[in-house]
Protein backbone atom coordinates (compact mmCIF):
# COMPACT_ATOMS: atom_id res chain seq x y z
CA UNK A 1 0.00 0.00 0.00
CA UNK A 2 2.90 2.58 1.15
CA UNK A 3 4.69 1.40 -2.48
CA UNK A 4 1.95 1.99 -4.78
CA UNK A 5 1.81 5.38 -2.95
CA UNK A 6 5.23 6.26 -3.34
CA UNK A 7 4.91 5.16 -7.04
CA UNK A 8 1.84 7.43 -7.28
CA UNK A 9 3.52 10.18 -6.13
CA UNK A 10 6.40 9.75 -8.35
CA UNK A 11 4.11 8.95 -11.28
CA UNK A 12 2.10 12.36 -10.29
CA UNK A 13 5.24 14.05 -10.05
CA UNK A 14 6.72 13.71 -13.18
CA UNK A 15 3.20 14.09 -14.45
CA UNK A 16 2.90 17.66 -13.13
CA UNK A 17 6.78 18.53 -14.18
CA UNK A 18 5.88 17.56 -17.75
CA UNK A 19 2.80 19.31 -17.99
CA UNK A 20 4.86 22.45 -16.52
CA UNK A 21 7.68 21.58 -19.00
CA UNK A 22 4.57 21.13 -22.07
CA UNK A 23 3.64 25.23 -20.36
CA UNK A 24 7.34 26.85 -20.54
CA UNK A 25 8.30 25.87 -23.59
CA UNK A 26 5.58 27.75 -25.35
CA UNK A 27 6.62 30.97 -23.14
CA UNK A 28 10.73 29.82 -24.10
CA UNK A 29 9.85 29.86 -27.69
CA UNK A 30 8.00 32.93 -27.69
CA UNK A 31 10.82 35.01 -26.05
CA UNK A 32 13.04 33.09 -28.44
CA UNK A 33 11.14 34.04 -31.15
CA UNK A 34 10.16 37.82 -29.89
CA UNK A 35 12.49 40.37 -32.08
CA UNK A 36 14.85 42.78 -30.72
CA UNK A 37 13.14 45.87 -29.34
CA UNK A 38 16.16 48.74 -28.81
CA UNK A 39 12.32 50.85 -27.73
CA UNK A 40 14.22 51.94 -24.30
CA UNK A 41 17.41 52.52 -25.92
CA UNK A 42 16.33 54.31 -29.04
CA UNK A 43 14.24 56.49 -26.40
CA UNK A 44 17.65 57.10 -24.16
CA UNK A 45 19.56 58.06 -26.94
CA UNK A 46 17.16 60.39 -28.57
CA UNK A 47 16.98 61.54 -24.89
CA UNK A 48 20.46 61.92 -24.67
CA UNK A 49 20.64 63.50 -28.55
CA UNK A 50 18.75 66.48 -27.44
CA UNK A 51 20.94 67.65 -24.49
CA UNK A 52 23.94 67.84 -26.86
CA UNK A 53 24.55 70.93 -28.26
CA UNK A 54 23.54 72.15 -31.74
CA UNK A 55 27.73 72.36 -32.75
CA UNK A 56 28.29 68.28 -31.62
CA UNK A 57 24.74 67.28 -33.55
CA UNK A 58 25.90 68.75 -37.21
CA UNK A 59 29.36 70.54 -37.58
CA UNK A 60 28.04 71.63 -40.78
CA UNK A 61 25.82 74.19 -39.08
CA UNK A 62 28.70 76.00 -36.60
CA UNK A 63 31.45 75.04 -39.47
CA UNK A 64 29.81 75.28 -43.04
CA UNK A 65 31.80 75.56 -46.07
CA UNK A 66 32.43 78.83 -47.37
CA UNK A 67 30.49 79.59 -50.31
CA UNK A 68 32.34 80.20 -53.82
CA UNK A 69 33.69 83.84 -54.20
CA UNK A 70 32.25 86.06 -56.71
CA UNK A 71 33.43 87.85 -59.02
CA UNK A 72 34.01 90.74 -57.13
CA UNK A 73 36.01 88.57 -54.72
CA UNK A 74 38.17 87.06 -57.17
CA UNK A 75 39.09 90.08 -58.75
CA UNK A 76 40.18 91.35 -55.36
CA UNK A 77 42.19 88.56 -54.55
CA UNK A 78 43.59 89.07 -57.83
CA UNK A 79 44.38 92.29 -57.73
CA UNK A 80 45.61 91.82 -53.77
CA UNK A 81 48.41 89.11 -55.53
CA UNK A 82 49.57 91.64 -58.07
CA UNK A 83 50.18 94.23 -55.86
CA UNK A 84 51.42 92.53 -53.01
CA UNK A 85 54.34 91.08 -56.45
CA UNK A 86 54.83 94.28 -57.19
CA UNK A 87 56.35 95.35 -53.94
CA UNK A 88 57.86 92.05 -53.42
CA UNK A 89 59.74 93.03 -56.69
CA UNK A 90 60.79 96.46 -55.23
CA UNK A 91 62.04 94.78 -52.40
CA UNK A 92 63.91 92.64 -53.95
CA UNK A 93 65.41 95.15 -55.98
CA UNK A 94 66.32 97.15 -53.14
CA UNK A 95 67.62 94.10 -51.32
CA UNK A 96 69.94 93.41 -54.65
CA UNK A 97 71.34 97.10 -54.59
CA UNK A 98 72.27 96.83 -50.80
CA UNK A 99 73.87 93.76 -50.97
CA UNK A 100 75.92 94.58 -54.44
CA UNK A 101 77.18 97.87 -52.26
CA UNK A 102 78.09 95.65 -49.56
CA UNK A 103 79.65 92.99 -51.35
CA UNK A 104 81.62 96.02 -53.60
CA UNK A 105 83.17 97.62 -50.69
CA UNK A 106 83.53 94.27 -48.40
CA UNK A 107 85.72 92.55 -51.10
CA UNK A 108 88.12 89.98 -49.28
CA UNK A 109 91.10 91.00 -48.25
CA UNK A 110 90.22 94.80 -48.92
CA UNK A 111 90.64 96.58 -45.73
CA UNK A 112 87.85 98.62 -44.31
CA UNK A 113 88.43 101.97 -42.77
CA UNK A 114 84.44 102.74 -41.07
CA UNK A 115 82.45 100.61 -39.16
CA UNK A 116 80.48 98.27 -41.13
CA UNK A 117 77.38 99.05 -39.02
CA UNK A 118 78.16 103.04 -40.38
CA UNK A 119 77.33 101.90 -44.05
CA UNK A 120 74.64 103.14 -45.52
CA UNK A 121 73.72 100.54 -48.19
CA UNK A 122 72.28 98.59 -44.94
CA UNK A 123 69.57 100.67 -45.07
CA UNK A 124 68.82 99.37 -48.20
CA UNK A 125 69.64 95.68 -47.79
CA UNK A 126 66.93 96.54 -44.37
CA UNK A 127 64.13 98.06 -46.42
CA UNK A 128 64.19 95.58 -49.07
CA UNK A 129 64.02 92.43 -46.36
CA UNK A 130 61.34 94.32 -44.71
CA UNK A 131 59.47 95.02 -48.07
CA UNK A 132 60.11 91.35 -49.12
CA UNK A 133 58.79 89.49 -46.24
CA UNK A 134 55.91 91.11 -45.76
CA UNK A 135 54.69 91.69 -49.64
CA UNK A 136 55.51 87.40 -49.72
CA UNK A 137 53.55 86.86 -46.91
CA UNK A 138 50.64 88.91 -48.85
CA UNK A 139 51.02 87.45 -52.08
CA UNK A 140 51.16 84.02 -50.95
CA UNK A 141 47.93 84.77 -48.49
CA UNK A 142 46.02 86.05 -51.25
CA UNK A 143 46.63 83.48 -53.61
CA UNK A 144 46.65 80.21 -51.55
CA UNK A 145 43.58 81.92 -49.30
CA UNK A 146 45.76 81.43 -46.22
CA UNK A 147 44.52 83.26 -42.94
CA UNK A 148 47.76 83.09 -40.79
CA UNK A 149 49.69 85.12 -44.12
CA UNK A 150 46.99 87.56 -44.60
CA UNK A 151 46.83 88.17 -40.55
CA UNK A 152 50.92 88.72 -40.34
CA UNK A 153 50.84 90.86 -43.53
CA UNK A 154 47.95 93.20 -41.98
CA UNK A 155 49.88 93.44 -38.95
CA UNK A 156 52.77 94.35 -39.81
CA UNK A 157 51.48 96.95 -42.42
CA UNK A 158 49.32 98.72 -39.30
CA UNK A 159 52.64 98.56 -37.55
CA UNK A 160 54.58 100.07 -40.28
CA UNK A 161 52.12 102.67 -40.35
CA UNK A 162 52.39 103.48 -36.93
CA UNK A 163 55.54 103.82 -36.93
CA UNK A 164 55.66 106.36 -40.05
CA UNK A 165 52.89 108.39 -38.11
CA UNK A 166 55.07 108.54 -34.89
CA UNK A 167 58.34 109.31 -36.62
CA UNK A 168 56.24 111.99 -38.36
CA UNK A 169 55.29 113.35 -34.98
CA UNK A 170 58.57 112.95 -33.35
CA UNK A 171 59.56 115.38 -36.43
CA UNK A 172 57.41 118.02 -36.31
CA UNK A 173 57.76 117.88 -32.00
CA UNK A 174 61.81 118.36 -32.85
CA UNK A 175 62.70 120.48 -35.67
CA UNK A 176 65.64 121.86 -33.57
CA UNK A 177 67.03 118.64 -32.57
CA UNK A 178 66.30 117.07 -36.39
CA UNK A 179 68.57 120.49 -37.26
CA UNK A 180 71.30 119.18 -34.65
CA UNK A 181 71.24 115.33 -35.67
CA UNK A 182 71.37 116.58 -39.57
CA UNK A 183 74.16 119.59 -38.53
CA UNK A 184 76.22 116.42 -37.01
CA UNK A 185 75.27 114.24 -39.74
CA UNK A 186 76.83 116.40 -42.23
CA UNK A 187 79.98 116.52 -40.10
CA UNK A 188 80.10 112.39 -39.96
CA UNK A 189 80.00 112.48 -43.72
CA UNK A 190 82.69 115.43 -44.22
CA UNK A 191 85.03 113.71 -41.26
CA UNK A 192 84.74 110.26 -43.66
CA UNK A 193 84.72 111.65 -47.11
CA UNK A 194 87.75 109.92 -48.58
CA UNK A 195 86.60 106.96 -46.30
CA UNK A 196 82.83 105.90 -47.66
CA UNK A 197 82.26 106.06 -51.80
CA UNK A 198 78.42 106.58 -50.49
CA UNK A 199 79.09 109.52 -48.60
CA UNK A 200 81.49 111.08 -50.93
CA UNK A 201 78.89 110.42 -53.76
CA UNK A 202 76.55 112.22 -51.34
CA UNK A 203 78.24 115.15 -50.17
CA UNK A 204 79.03 116.28 -53.46
CA UNK A 205 75.42 115.78 -54.97
CA UNK A 206 74.45 118.19 -52.20
CA UNK A 207 77.30 120.60 -52.48
CA UNK A 208 77.16 120.43 -56.36
CA UNK A 209 73.49 120.81 -56.10
CA UNK A 210 72.62 123.26 -53.78
CA UNK A 211 75.61 125.36 -54.49
CA UNK A 212 77.33 125.46 -50.86
CA UNK A 213 80.36 124.34 -49.33
CA UNK A 214 80.92 122.09 -45.60
CA UNK A 215 78.67 123.25 -43.02
CA UNK A 216 78.72 126.86 -41.93
CA UNK A 217 81.19 127.39 -44.61
CA UNK A 218 84.15 126.19 -46.82
CA UNK A 219 86.50 125.93 -44.09
CA UNK A 220 84.64 123.61 -42.19
CA UNK A 221 87.09 120.91 -44.65
CA UNK A 222 90.13 122.05 -42.46
CA UNK A 223 88.82 119.22 -39.74
CA UNK A 224 89.08 116.58 -42.77
CA UNK A 225 92.71 114.96 -42.34
CA UNK A 226 93.01 114.59 -45.88
CA UNK A 227 92.32 118.48 -46.61
CA UNK A 228 93.79 120.01 -43.54
CA UNK A 229 96.65 121.89 -44.47
CA UNK A 230 99.46 120.18 -42.50
CA UNK A 231 98.08 117.07 -43.76
CA UNK A 232 100.62 115.58 -46.22
CA UNK A 233 99.36 115.03 -50.01
CA UNK A 234 98.06 116.95 -53.11
CA UNK A 235 95.05 117.29 -51.60
CA UNK A 236 96.32 119.66 -48.45
CA UNK A 237 94.48 122.95 -47.97
CA UNK A 238 92.04 122.35 -50.67
CA UNK A 239 88.19 121.51 -50.78
CA UNK A 240 86.57 118.98 -52.64
CA UNK A 241 85.95 119.61 -56.48
CA UNK A 242 82.02 120.04 -56.01
CA UNK A 243 82.45 123.10 -53.97
CA UNK A 244 84.19 124.88 -57.39
CA UNK A 245 81.90 127.90 -59.27
CA UNK A 246 83.04 125.85 -62.47
CA UNK A 247 83.62 122.40 -61.13
CA UNK A 248 83.85 121.04 -65.06
CA UNK A 249 86.72 121.40 -67.64
CA UNK A 250 85.63 121.33 -71.38
CA UNK A 251 81.99 121.36 -69.85
CA UNK A 252 81.91 117.42 -70.07
CA UNK A 253 84.89 116.34 -67.65
CA UNK A 254 85.00 117.50 -63.90
CA UNK A 255 87.88 119.15 -62.97
CA UNK A 256 89.29 117.40 -59.58
CA UNK A 257 92.20 119.83 -59.16
CA UNK A 258 89.55 123.51 -59.74
CA UNK A 259 89.60 123.52 -55.79
CA UNK A 260 93.68 123.01 -54.71
CA UNK A 261 94.54 125.47 -52.53
CA UNK A 262 91.68 127.00 -51.57
CA UNK A 263 91.88 127.01 -48.22
CA UNK A 264 95.36 129.03 -48.37
CA UNK A 265 93.48 132.09 -50.32
CA UNK A 266 91.28 134.98 -48.31
CA UNK A 267 87.64 134.68 -48.67
CA UNK A 268 87.99 137.31 -51.54
CA UNK A 269 90.13 135.20 -53.84
CA UNK A 270 88.34 131.47 -52.74
CA UNK A 271 85.26 133.31 -53.34
CA UNK A 272 86.23 133.43 -57.20
CA UNK A 273 86.61 129.83 -57.08
CA UNK A 274 84.76 128.10 -54.67
CA UNK A 275 81.27 128.51 -53.32
CA UNK A 276 81.82 130.15 -49.69
CA UNK A 277 78.69 129.87 -47.97
CA UNK A 278 77.58 126.68 -46.23
CA UNK A 279 75.03 123.67 -46.56
CA UNK A 280 73.15 123.36 -43.28
CA UNK A 281 71.15 126.72 -43.75
CA UNK A 282 70.73 125.46 -47.92
CA UNK A 283 69.61 122.24 -47.05
CA UNK A 284 66.80 123.72 -44.41
CA UNK A 285 65.63 126.12 -46.71
CA UNK A 286 65.43 123.26 -49.39
CA UNK A 287 63.69 120.76 -46.86
CA UNK A 288 60.88 123.78 -46.23
CA UNK A 289 60.93 124.60 -49.89
CA UNK A 290 60.04 120.68 -50.17
CA UNK A 291 57.36 119.93 -47.42
CA UNK A 292 54.34 120.41 -49.09
CA UNK A 293 56.13 117.26 -51.71
CA UNK A 294 56.94 115.54 -48.48
CA UNK A 295 53.21 115.57 -46.85
CA UNK A 296 52.45 114.34 -50.49
CA UNK A 297 54.41 111.40 -50.75
CA UNK A 298 53.31 110.06 -47.07
CA UNK A 299 49.86 110.98 -47.67
CA UNK A 300 50.29 108.77 -51.02
CA UNK A 301 52.31 106.09 -49.19
CA UNK A 302 49.42 105.98 -46.18
CA UNK A 303 47.08 105.65 -49.33
CA UNK A 304 48.93 102.70 -49.98
CA UNK A 305 49.10 100.93 -46.73
CA UNK A 306 45.48 101.44 -46.34
CA UNK A 307 44.87 100.17 -50.02
CA UNK A 308 47.03 96.87 -49.32
CA UNK A 309 45.29 96.48 -45.99
CA UNK A 310 41.65 96.60 -46.90
CA UNK A 311 42.33 94.45 -49.95
CA UNK A 312 43.85 91.94 -47.39
CA UNK A 313 40.94 91.91 -44.46
CA UNK A 314 38.04 91.63 -47.75
CA UNK A 315 40.11 88.44 -49.00
CA UNK A 316 39.90 87.18 -45.68
CA UNK A 317 36.86 87.78 -44.66
CA UNK A 318 35.66 85.78 -48.08
CA UNK A 319 37.95 82.65 -46.95
CA UNK A 320 37.33 82.76 -43.06
CA UNK A 321 33.89 80.81 -42.44
CA UNK A 322 31.75 82.73 -39.69
CA UNK A 323 30.02 80.42 -37.15
CA UNK A 324 26.14 80.64 -37.30
CA UNK A 325 24.33 81.49 -34.21
CA UNK A 326 20.51 80.61 -33.54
Amino acid sequence: MALSRVRLSRHHGAAISGESTRLLLPQASRLVELPYSSSDDDDGSLAGDTDLPMAEQDPAVWCPVPPKPGTFSRCVRYLAFLWNLLFLLLGLLALAVGVWGLLAKGLPGEERLAPPGSDPMLLFVLVGLGASAVSLAGCLGALRSNPCLLRFFVGAVLAFAGLEVLGGLLLLAAQRRLRDALRDALLLCLLRYQEEPDLRFLVDEVQRNLRCCGLGSYRDWETNPYFNCSAPGAQACSVPASCCLDPWQNGTVTNTQCAFGALRLGDAAAGTVVHLGGCVAQLSAWLRGQAGGIAAGAAVLVLVEAASVLMALKVLRDIVPVRVRD
